[in-house]
């Protein structure tokens, strides 16, 4: 995070604000949750992974900003509930849930197993939804919160070998929908935003094709002739940016969002549009 994107928007825009952020600690998480903390609130954030925690807590506490962190596995609902309630009593409120914990990897629809598939759903999509559950009392009883989860632009259009991942991100759009109509009447906005490439280094992991697979790997394509790559395949002519989806967050965050629930943002620069999605 740049030290000078904060400015977009007002000083304090978040003042008194508690945020929960999961797979806050890298990539795009981490870009959310350092530009929450940036605008005033008081950022949670949560992973799996304990060394990404202390990287992330101390990088944000550096640039001022107010931040805790959680060891949390988004697939165990009573760890999740049991986060959440801690939360709400330790800061007395919670006010933004982004869920951002994914896993993601290419593997074979016709040979992927049984446990592959079931870790990326319950990650993405159980995980999304036992987080939003969680949170649903805290935010009915203080009178209203904004629940934002991460999509994809994939399963716009198909992908291969992604079926774990393009269904569970389908689902995410589809709880979004539904949660956004049930709990709209305790003030509870829930929307969704749909990152398009965004070549952190976890996205370059997991999204690497085998190399037997015939499915072109277009990040290392990118890394050789990156202005060319984003010159032809996004017509805004660039990659995204872990900063252009935390934009997106801070502004649902807001109370410029306060009149925007159930709505799906895409945000990659035009790219899935141009390779056919409409």
């Amino acid at each position: 995070m740049s030290p000078d994107v904060s400015s977009i928007f007002r000083p304090g825009l978040l003042d008194g604000q508690v945020a929960l952020v999961t797979g806050g600690g890298t990539g795009i998480g981490l870009g959310i949750s350092t530009l929450l903390a940036d605008l005033g609130a008081h950022v949670v954030i949560a992973s799996r992974k304990p060394e990404h925690l202390a990287g992330a807590e101390a990088g944000i506490r550096a640039r001022g900003g107010a931040v805790s962190t959680v060891a949390l596995d988004v697939r165990q609902p009573e760890a999740v509930k049991a986060a959440v309630d801690g939360i709400a009593q330790r800061l007395g409120r919670l006010d933004v849930l982004v869920n951002n914990a994914a896993g993601n990897f290419y593997a074979p629809s016709a040979t992927l197993s049984a446990n592959a598939w079931k870790s990326v759903v319950e990650i993405d999509l159980y995980g999304t939804f036992h987080c939003s559950q969680a949170v649903y009392p805290v935010m009915a009883a203080q009178g209203g919160g904004r629940i934002i989860s991460t999509s994809m632009t994939l399963h716009y259009r198909g992908w291969p070998l992604m079926a774990h991942a393009t269904a569970a991100k389908a689902g995410v759009d589809a709880l979004t929908r539904t949660l956004a109509v049930e709990w709209a009447p305790q003030r509870i906005r829930v929307n969704a935003i749909a990152p398009g490439p965004i070549p952190t280094e976890g996205v370059r992991k997991a999204f690497t094709p085998p190399a037997d697979s015939g499915v072109p790997d277009v990040f290392a394509a990118a890394e050789a002739k990156m202005a060319e790559y984003a010159r032809k395949g996004i017509p805004l002519g660039r990659w995204g940016t872990p900063e252009d989806i935390a934009n997106m967050v801070a502004f649902l965050a807001s109370p410029a969002g306060d009149w925007i629930t159930g709505a799906i943002f895409v945000i990659d620069g035009g790219e899935w549009l141009a390779k056919g999605g409409g």
